[in-house]
């Protein structure tokens, strides 16, 4: 048994399990009885409410059911990405989904053409409690086509975005880097190779580096190909459908208003100055005079070396959770235990880290890849921190637990921070410089290299419209990105133009501009923090209430449940200068 693999029996067994073959058989009835039903019954506008509770119950079986199976292939198939029975699975699942599209497009249009809604929704507790979820569909309706050419455009994406989502998966998942290490070549997987970005020896870094860039080379024409082929594919879409751009399906999907993006993004702008000046400090220790280059970002400084086993990264989280609250380290301690936790590298696994909550059996599954580093015990805390969020949503119904992506990051690095404050909190100077150095690199990866981010993924949309982008397009735009975002801090002769390829994000078929959430999440997190500090015990159960609160507002209004106002410049200076002050600080140190 090896406690660093998850387990999912919970789910099923295996492929094999008889359950396994009659929940998939059970989904194909459900999907015929909801298109029967809908057929049948919307025609009838004389009892909306019955009509609206039968859906709404019709829909809690189904998405309880699907949410199970499509877990299993999915979290199978992360750990195992030549696992042929998982994506076979996956694809039978994409297929029968796809023949719920025209009764749900017809529901929502039928929903669209009520009178009256508040009115019909106050008529029943159910109604009332799913809400916001039966507004957004209503809105939604909006940007729908007629139901045979939503049916077709759903049906197409398997064997377009979707499919070409899948093959550059598997082609970063079985890319072996060729590596010298210790006068020895190697071939080792990608995520293991950049594991060494934070190793101790400098020219460990640089090999990996180079090693890295070198990898991409033998994938960057599929990689482009992939590339253009999704985000033409929902250009093309995005514009049937009505919307003006990707950007503003986005923020429709992310339940964020356009002025909130656009403050936080104009003082993330003027708060870049201070980045570089870390970063050319930073340059310095490491005795480098024209800036950073960017195998030596990850860098530690030396004065903090400890290394972790994975019982000790255990005992260290669920001790500092403790601090927080009892439960939030019993969830810990439980998901530690019960082996929710994927944390062993290996080949043929998918690198970076994820946790996926599974509402429908009230259980968290984690995937890492832990190599002993304080960076990846923050790693397994920040994906704990989602976990506790889907725990936090476990009894509330299952349509109203799918929270937007800007809130996405708030449970995750709230428990990043409650770590990391911990250990700065017992630190020596020498300590302090080297962990606030560590705090710094992630906060700049989250703000600095998310700008970026930003800033190629808006002008890969500009361009796609015109042209199809070849990979020295692409490198090019990128390390123009980075140039703008990270100025003199990085040494412009090592930059990394293959980002574009390293981050799964941009592949994801129905998600784009999946980079300013995480922005979002840090510097609302530290407003969120800075409350906890002033009222301690008192805010934990507000906390825990704002969580719940995720499914079913905006994300404006989530904020104002504790007096925020993410739409003025003032709030997110607020939180940038915390992050000034740390800068400030690991200067004089």
């Amino acid at each position: 048994m090896n406690k660093m693999r998850w387990k999912l029996n919970n789910l099923y067994e295996s492929f094999e399990d008889n359950n396994f073959e009659k929940d998939m058989n059970k989904m194909d009835q459900m999907i015929k009885k909801i298109n029967n039903w809908v057929k049948e019954e919307l025609e009838n506008v004389e009892k909306p409410v019955k009509i609206i509770e039968k859906y709404i119950n019709l829909n809690l079986e189904y998405q309880k059911l699907v949410s199970k199976l499509f877990s299993f292939c999915s979290l199978s198939l992360s750990v195992e990405v030549n696992n042929s029975q998982a994506q076979n699975f996956m694809e039978k699942l994409r297929k029968k989904q796809v023949n719920l599209k025209k009764s749900r497009v017809k529901f929502k249009k039928w929903l669209n053409e009520l009178d009256n809604f508040d009115n019909i929704i106050s008529k029943s507790k159910i109604l009332k409690e799913h809400e916001f979820f039966l507004k957004e569909m209503k809105n939604d309706a909006k940007y729908l086509l007629d139901e045979k050419e939503e049916f077709i455009i759903a049906k197409m994406k398997n064997n377009g975005s979707t499919a070409w989502s899948n093959l550059q998966g598997k082609l970063t998942s079985n890319l072996l880097v060729e590596i010298e290490l210790d006068g020895e070549k190697k071939k080792l997987p990608l995520p293991v190779v950049r594991n060494m970005y934070d190793n101790e020896d400098q020219e460990k870094r640089i090999k990996a580096y180079n090693a890295e860039l070198n990898a991409y080379d033998k994938i960057e024409q599929s990689s482009a190909s992939a590339l253009n082929s999704i985000k033409g594919e929902s250009l093309t879409v995005t514009e049937l459908k009505g919307y003006d751009s990707i950007l503003e399906k986005t923020l429709i999907q992310s339940r964020l208003e356009k002025e909130t993006l656009d403050a936080m993004m104009e003082t993330i702008k003027e708060y870049l100055p201070y980045f570089e000046k870390f970063y050319q400090k930073k340059a310095k220790i490491l005795g480098h005079e024209n800036g950073l280059p960017f195998y030596d970002i990850f860098a530690p400084i030396k004065g903090f070396s400890k290394e972790y086993s994975y019982d000790d990264a255990r005992e260290f989280i669920v001790d500092k959770f403790a601090n927080f609250s009892e439960e939030l380290a019993d969830f810990a301690d439980n998901a530690f235990e019960n082996r929710w936790i994927d944390a062993e590298p290996r080949e043929g696994k998918r690198g970076g880290a994820f946790c996926s909550n599974i509402h429908s059996i009230g259980e968290s599954r984690i995937l890492a890849n832990f190599n002993g580093s304080f960076g990846n015990v923050k790693t397994l805390s920040h994906e704990l921190g989602h976990g506790y969020h889907g725990y936090c949503l476990k009894d509330v119904s299952i349509l109203n637990s799918h929270y937007p992506m800007p809130v996405a990051e708030t449970a995750s690095i709230f428990c990043e921070t409650i770590v990391m404050d911990a250990m700065l909190e017992k630190a020596n100077e020498k300590e302090k410089r080297a962990l606030l150095e560590k705090r710094l690199t992630n906060n700049g990866q989250i703000i600095v290299d998310i700008y970026s981010r930003f800033l190629f993924e808006s002008e890969l949309f500009k361009r796609r419209k015109n042209e199809f982008l070849s990979p020295e397009d692409l490198k090019e735009m990128m390390l123009n990105a980075q140039k703008k975002a990270y100025g003199k801090g990085l040494d412009h002769d090592y930059l990394h133009p293959y980002m574009w390829i390293n981050k799964p994000h941009y592949y994801r078929s129905g998600l784009h501009y999946y980079n300013f959430p995480y922005a979002f999440g840090l510097l609302f997190t530290k407003g969120l923090y800075a409350e906890y500090l002033k009222r301690k015990d008192d805010f934990v159960n507000d906390y825990k209430k704002l969580l719940r609160a995720t499914g079913r507002n905006n994300v404006e209004d989530v904020a104002k449940l504790i007096g925020l106002d993410v739409q003025k410049k003032e709030f997110w200076r607020n939180s940038l200068d915390l992050i000034k002050k740390d800068i400030e600080e690991f200067i004089k140190l």
